[in-house]
């Protein structure tokens, strides 16, 4: 079983652990000298077992934080995937129709005819300008 000395609030301490968990010791202890650090500025020397007291408060208070924090974004994340599975089983609303309107074949062959009278009548009276 390795050992692993970490400095916590600038006091070393000689922890042992499993094979392989030396980095995830070391990444510990230094989430705890964080917070030792912060108190040993605002408050000063103290004793040992206060100071890691104090620590390991902090940062359980930071745990439950952020405890809380995950909680409501699962609860976040439950509600959006029910609303996205209500929305996948809702039918689409049928398509709009839009109506265009149309011009009715016997009013097309009037003003076709009416469109050939207009062009005989101003050839007619062209013709007649001109002789």
């Amino acid at each position: 079983m390795p050992e692993v000395t970490v400095t916590i609030g600038e006091r070393h301490f000689l922890v042992s652990c499993q094979d392989g968990e030396e980095h995830f010791l070391r990444a510990a202890a230094k989430m705890v000298d964080v917070e030792a650090m912060i108190l040993l500025s605002q408050i000063g020397r103290m004793p040992e077992v206060r100071m890691l007291l104090m620590s390991s408060l902090l940062l359980a208070d930071k745990t439950a934080g952020m405890e809380d924090q995950v909680r409501q974004a699962e609860a976040k994340l439950l509600a959006m995937q029910a609303e996205l599975d209500r929305l996948r089983a809702t039918p689409l609303p049928a398509p709009i129709t839009v109506e265009v309107p149309m011009v009715p074949p016997r009013l097309e062959e009037s003003l076709a005819e009416f469109a050939v009278w207009a062009e005989s009548l101003a050839t007619r009276i062209e013709e007649r300008r001109a002789g």
